[in-house]
């Protein structure tokens, strides 16, 4: 099959996604050296912002970019095309299609979550019913973790070096001024899913050691509990420091920071978006129960950007999946996205492998009960051991 690529990103963007991208583009252009028997690809085409700006034709043609701005795309962050997050409609597929037949693309890759696998596998399937040939690879890229079928997902583990970073800090910081701040509080993103506040777990060395207390979205917010746990905390320390996912709910399914706000996928919004933050609930919570004087950290996307605190194994990650990507559409493969196998821990090895996009596409993958110690509010040394290898060893610190 010969025809164009045409590349996208969707959802939030990471310190990574870009070397996904730069993956695919690099390997449609070496592909054009190799004759495969499967197919070829002829222009390789980016969407900007998305399916929503492909439908606008808002197209780039990486034939017009210099080599270098292409290869600087390996350690740039966010999002270089442009990110959407727009919930595609029935009535839009047949101008999908149109758009589609019109730059003859027969290649789609997009890189993304949940709902860009979605994207990707009711385009493909709507294609293939109208009698056209495309097929359609997707390339996974979340800081939640929460893709379905893959062991982890690129972006996560910068995201996580991130957090682990800022609660090991910001944690040196709270214990030095615990005479002014009693209690700290840091909030990651992460909807429904533990894998980031998790991560913070790696900070500590000691027991004094930040953090103390992580709330997790898998189990339920118990107010008189967690507020047990903070003066028991306190009067062992004389400081408190808790990570917070922004997701935490109550056992009835409200969102501690009461948001009602969703967005056009019907999830609800959280930080800034919605008003308030789960971080800035619990730290009224704390200050109306206690009295007490406390800061509360919520840094939003910086999580899903630091360049300065990517990871090396993430960003080669992103890049193989990108190129895997290429190499199954020209073999014949469409349908699927590309996963990550963990081979071994120590020392760290991986594989790349594939999943149907109609089991990602609505699977989530939530942290396992064995990774959350029993009282909820932290979690297991084999959290630590699925984490550590991703992240790196973190700086070690002097205490007087």
């Amino acid at each position: 099959m010969f025809g164009n690529a045409l590349l996208g990103q969707s959802g939030g963007p990471t310190a990574v996604i870009n070397s996904s991208l730069c993956g695919i583009i690099e390997e449609c252009f070496q592909s054009r050296e190799q004759k495969n028997p499967s197919g070829s690809i002829g222009k390789i085409l980016g969407m900007r912002y998305g399916i929503e700006g492909f439908m606008q034709d808002l197209i780039v043609d990486f034939e017009t970019q210099p080599k270098d701005v292409i290869e600087r795309l390996k350690t740039t962050p966010s999002s270089a095309l442009g990110s959407c997050r727009y919930k595609l409609k029935d009535s839009d597929l047949p101008k999908v299609l149109e758009q589609l037949k019109k730059y003859d693309i027969r290649y789609y890759f997009l890189i993304g979550g949940n709902d860009t696998m979605d994207t990707i596998h009711r385009v493909e399937k709507y294609c293939k019913e109208q009698g056209y040939e495309l097929r359609g690879v997707g390339i996974p890229k979340t800081v939640d973790n929460d893709l379905f079928a893959t062991d982890h997902t690129p972006g996560f583990a910068s995201a996580a070096r991130y957090v682990a970073l800022s609660v090991l800090q910001g944690g040196i910081l709270a214990r030095d001024m615990k005479k002014v701040d009693q209690y700290v509080i840091f909030q990651t993103v992460g909807r429904s899913a533990g894998w980031l506040p998790a991560a913070a777990a790696c900070a500590k060395t000691a027991e004094e050691d930040a953090p103390h207390i992580i709330l997790l979205p898998e189990r339920p917010f118990d107010k008189e509990m967690f507020l047990a746990k903070v003066k028991e905390t306190y009067d062992k320390y004389g400081w408190v420091s808790i990570v917070c996912g922004e997701g935490v709910c109550y056992a009835d399914g409200r969102s501690i920071s009461e948001s009602g706000t969703k967005d056009k996928f019907g999830n609800v919004e959280f930080g800034a978006m919605a008003g308030t933050s789960a971080a800035f609930t619990l730290h009224k919570m704390i200050k109306d129960a206690f009295g007490w004087r406390g800061e509360f950290q919520v840094t939003e996307s910086l999580q899903m950007c630091a360049a300065d605190r990517a990871v090396q194994i993430d960003y080669d990650e992103a890049y193989a999946c990108g190129k895997r990507a290429v190499e199954l559409a020209l073999a014949g493969t469409s349908g699927v996205m590309v996963t990550i196998q963990r081979e071994s821990n120590v020392p760290y090895k991986y594989s790349l492998s594939t999943a149907p996009l109609s089991q990602v596409a609505l699977g989530e993958k939530p942290l396992p009960d064995d990774y959350i110690c029993d009282n909820g509010m932290f979690v297991t040394e084999k959290a630590l051991e699925y984490i550590r290898p991703l992240i790196g060893e973190l700086p070690k610190y002097s205490q007087l």
